[in-house]
């Protein structure tokens, strides 16, 4: 499995390019700028880019969704409680940003779905508290975090639709039962290292205790 990690846009957002280089076939996690950047990694790597996967729909992290979409055709793939923030946007904060309004999604997902690269699975894990439709991506030894979960710290739950009660449930159900040596991949740079596990975090995270 080909998994690069990318500081992306504004807010030091991490992008993912995950590919199976037996098929050739690639998803694009949350490329939330510097499209051309990501497709140059896919081009080197002999990837196709066949799907975008937003964890969740603050503008932030669906930036570069419209201009991917028109170089790739990717398909983009959201959690359905938050698919209604993909076009709607306000003007003045894809103005903040310098982005473009997100094409619809062309796939909803849900808790326990499965997503696929090649021979590549993730699993869906809804994680709501940032976003009603927040949610990690999970294949064994990894986990896509999105906003729900950073190194040592968690997302911010002041947003319209946040939560934190629901989002330090999410962490301790959904996330801290996964294997204490999975690699956590978050969606900001925003730790004292760029990823971390389940079990660190379990042990050092001073939010989830």
């Amino acid at each position: 499995m080909f998994i690069q990690q990318m500081q992306v846009g504004h807010m030091a957002v991490f992008a993912y390019l995950v590919g199976d280089p037996v098929t050739g076939d690639a998803l694009v996690i949350d490329p939330a700028d510097n499209v051309h950047g990501i497709l140059a990694l896919a081009a080197k790597n002999k990837l196709r880019i066949n799907s975008i996967v937003n964890t969740h729909g603050h503008v932030d992290h669906i930036g570069g969704n419209a201009q991917m979409k028109k170089l790739t055709g990717a398909r983009i793939i959201i959690h359905e409680d938050d698919a209604f923030m993909l076009t709607s946007t306000p003007p003045a904060m894809l103005r903040m940003f310098g982005a473009a309004q997100s094409p619809p999604a062309d796939l909803l997902v849900s808790d326990g779905q499965i997503i696929s690269a090649g021979n590549i699975e993730l699993k869906v894990l809804h994680t709501p508290g940032h976003s009603p439709g927040g949610m990690c991506l999970y294949t064994p030894g990894y986990v896509f975090t999105g906003d729900t979960l950073f190194v040592e710290a968690v997302g911010r739950t002041d947003l319209p639709g946040g939560s934190w009660q629901t989002l330090y449930r999410a962490i301790k159900t959904k996330l801290f039962s996964l294997p204490d040596d999975t690699k956590v991949l978050p969606g900001h740079n925003y730790g004292r290292t760029p990823t971390s596990t389940i079990g660190h975090e379990k042990l050092h995270n001073p939010s989830v205790r």
